[in-house]
């Protein structure tokens, strides 16, 4: 059973505002929760093409988030210079 709609919203938004605590990134809820959630479908999206696959539970999806939306942060600040 995976984490839902609901479940994607929350984690997605609880790792795109630890990623932009980490990266010192001036975002707002909206942009937070969109960077976590876009951070995760691309980060498993790649994963998933290497053969790597996160449980569909919460703290592996949020990891997940968390490192994607911390690369979507890094990625715009190289393409933004």
């Amino acid at each position: 059973m995976g984490i839902g709609l609901i479940g994607a919203i929350i984690i997605g938004g609880l790792a795109g505002w630890i990623a932009s605590i980490i990266m010192k990134a001036d975002t707002g809820l909206i942009m937070n929760i969109g960077l976590g959630i876009v951070g995760a479908v691309v980060l498993n999206l790649i994963l998933g093409a290497l053969g790597i696959y996160a449980e569909r539970s919460w703290l592996p999806q949020l990891i997940v988030g968390l490192v994607g939306a911390c690369g979507l942060i890094a990625v715009w600040r190289a393409v933004k210079r």
